[in-house]
């Protein structure tokens, strides 16, 4: 099966040549590229946050395996949903599913569900692809949706369950984390919510920040997805989490009265 894009067009461009001349415009050729764990990326139009996904992307090695964990922003019927084979569809060409680690992430777990319709008009992890097609040619991913019903519980078992799987997988693979930060507040506030939430990021503390975006009330769409990542990323032995950057969408337009905020780190 063939997922379709979704997005193309309006999160970004739908012509390859166009496309692949705006991803080129983000990346950083210069860039001293690590071998990581796991990246933190947002994933609004490119306009606006394309900068800082070039940036983190630019900054790391990809692997021909990538696990992109993604939030949900729409109803779906599972707690986290998995598309476990076909190929996804970008102007940029076909991806496929990486079916051997789909499966094993499956069997360690019971709260992932085999769910292609829960992927099919959210843009959260399709926004992702093109960057790692640019940067990897012989990309195959394992998408992984998010309810936000989950709780810290559920996000730690899935952590626990994904690194599980990647040892068992016996090749490199980098974890992703796809979410935009504060959403539709003013710059200052922003600025000093979305740093809270990186601080427990950069210290490798899932539960602190699945607690500090709770008690303050931040609106990260994927803090839910970071905090999964960040277990698995330390059941598989990282010690760092990075700040490559950040940015708002103001910084892109020059209007800072209501701005969403775009985060760019790196685990390893």
């Amino acid at each position: 099966m063939k997922r379709q894009p979704y997005v193309a067009g309006y999160f970004y461009p739908d012509q390859p040549e166009i496309l692949k001349r705006t991803i080129e415009s983000f990346i950083l050729d210069r860039a001293e590229k690590t071998e990581a764990i796991g990246v933190v990326s947002p994933h609004a139009g490119y306009e606006y946050s394309g900068p800082v996904a070039g940036a983190v992307y630019s900054s790391v090695i990809i692997p021909e395996t990538v696990i992109i964990l993604a939030p949900a922003h729409h109803h779906i019927s599972s707690l986290f949903a998995l598309y476990d084979s076909g190929t996804w569809v970008t102007p940029l060409g076909e991806v496929a599913v990486e079916n051997r680690l789909a499966e094993l992430i499956i069997g360690e777990t019971q709260l992932i569900s085999r769910d292609q319709e829960a992927h099919r008009k959210e843009h959260s992890i399709e926004v992702q692809i093109p960057f790692l097609q640019y940067l990897q040619k012989n990309l195959s991913i394992v998408p992984i949706v998010v309810s936000h019903e989950a709780d810290y519980d559920h996000l730690a078992e899935l952590g626990k369950a994904l690194a599980r799987a990647v040892t068992g997988f016996r090749g490199k693979v980098l974890l992703v984390a796809s979410t935009d930060m504060s959403h539709y507040v003013n710059q200052r506030v922003a600025e000093e919510l979305d740093y809270k939430a990186i601080s427990f990021i950069q210290k490798l503390d899932p539960q602190g920040l699945y607690e500090v975006v709770s008690s303050y009330g931040i609106s990260m769409c994927g803090f839910q997805p970071t905090t999964a990542l960040l277990v698995a990323a330390k059941s598989l032995g990282a010690k760092e989490g990075k700040l490559i950057k950040y940015q708002t969408s103001g910084d892109r337009t020059g209007d800072y009265r209501q701005v969403v905020g775009y985060a760019g780190l790196v685990i390893s």
